[in-house]
């Protein structure tokens, strides 16, 4: 079932950031998620353009360095197109962590383009919107 694969890409994509309990994030699994080339775009408060090495790099130290502990993004709601071996994604999410000593919760709206590959479903794009 495409829907439940990715269904599965998704989480492991929010799941990349977590750092709940001491434990490591892995966000070095974006590079298995996202498809070479593929395009990250932050549309606020910054409008930024990001290859996968310009998106994981500052993440992977904010998550290692111990200014953002305790931190997590969770989807809340989603609506999934599929057409053939391509599939668009819409959804909001909450996030939450301790950043620099102080607790913050927040949320956004993400969209995110997939594609089938012969390994299986894999991130073409994805972008976000971080509610103020």
């Amino acid at each position: 079932m495409p829907k439940n694969e990715i269904d599965t890409v998704t989480a492991e994509f929010f799941g990349a950031f977590d750092n709940r309990g001491g434990k490591a994030a892995d966000v070095d699994r974006i590079r298995r998620l996202v498809v070479p080339g593929g395009v990250i775009v932050k549309t606020g408060p910054e409008f930024t353009v990001y290859t996968v090495e310009e998106f994981i790099e500052p993440r992977r130290r904010l998550l290692a360095d111990g200014r953002l502990l305790e931190f997590a993004e969770w989807e809340t709601s989603e609506r999934t197109e599929i057409a053939g071996d391509i599939a668009s994604r819409f959804g909001a999410y909450r996030k939450s962590g301790i950043l620099d000593g102080e607790p913050f919760e927040g949320g956004g709206t993400k969209t995110i383009q997939f594609v089938r590959t012969p390994e299986g479903w894999r991130i073409a794009a994805f972008a976000w919107y971080d509610h103020p």
